[in-house]
């Protein structure tokens, strides 16, 4: 109940959905003068949602700084938040990822630098599944195809959200009586390392954080960058929103 309702109250929230509901309520009316303002007010955040310097300047205030391969300090467990494959393409020789796949390549780094000694990956079907097999599934199959020992790959895959990932990965580890009380690796995407974080605090479970998979690049002063409307933009500021919306609601819940 909690995730449908956290859902359609993103959807109200959705920058895109702000501005259909401003420029349609403007042009039905558009014969009185606030139906105008809401018109060139949808108009004008339209511009805005869709412009790629802004877009940008946004989520380099929100994503934290990547962090140097060479300055992590060694770790026993690097746990590996899954959403990055695609559980609507049904496979049993490969893996189909969308963007993210950085979570799972640099965890595999990290291990094959010796960053960490074994990987615990969190993650199940999510809501309306198609694929009969979890994430964390998809990506064992993954690692264990670049070469890593079965014996290496952990895998909690019940955990529907960011909340359950933390929780079910707590309960997985004193299951498995391994400790509770070390330090471990976070392996995220860099928008979504304050929630994740949020939560393994709130479940006892200290990390230190290894973002990854950004939207975010260096700033560009050239033409397109300042004033070419981008589609991309748009969906950059929806993922921000989303977590936005996300982090509250958890709040308020008490997931963090």
């Amino acid at each position: 109940m909690f995730f449908y309702l956290s859902q359609f109250l993103s959807f109200l929230a959705m920058p895109l959905t702000i501005v259909l509901i401003l420029i349609l309520s403007g042009i039905i009316f558009l014969k009185r003068k606030w139906g105008k303002k809401c018109l060139w007010t949808g108009l004008a955040l339209l511009l805005f949602f869709t412009n790629p310097f802004l877009s940008n300047l946004a989520l380099l205030a929100w994503e934290p700084e990547f962090k140097s391969f060479d300055g992590i300090e060694n770790h026993e467990i690097g746990i590996v938040l899954t959403g990055v494959t695609n559980l609507n393409k049904t496979a049993t020789d490969r893996t189909f990822f969308n963007k993210g796949a950085d979570r799972i390549t640099h965890a595999l780094q990290l291990y094959r630098m010796g960053k960490i000694k074994k990987i615990l990956i969190t993650g199940g079907q999510g809501l309306n599944p198609v694929n009969p097999q979890s994430e964390a599934e998809l990506l064992q199959r993954f690692l264990i195809m670049t070469g890593m020992p079965e014996s290496d790959i952990l895998i909690e895959d019940q955990s529907k959200n960011t909340a359950q990932n933390a929780q079910f990965t707590r309960d997985f580890l004193e299951k498995n009586r391994i400790s509770t009380d070390q330090e471990f690796m976070l392996i995220t995407s860099a928008f979504h390392m304050k929630r994740a974080k949020g939560c393994f605090d709130k479940v006892g479970l200290r990390t230190v954080t290894f973002p990854t998979d950004y939207y975010s690049h260096d700033i560009k002063y050239d033409i397109p960058s300042l004033l070419f409307p981008d589609p991309y933009s748009l969906e950059y500021w929806t993922k921000l929103f989303k977590e936005w919306i996300g982090i509250i609601a958890y709040k308020l819940i008490g997931y963090i």
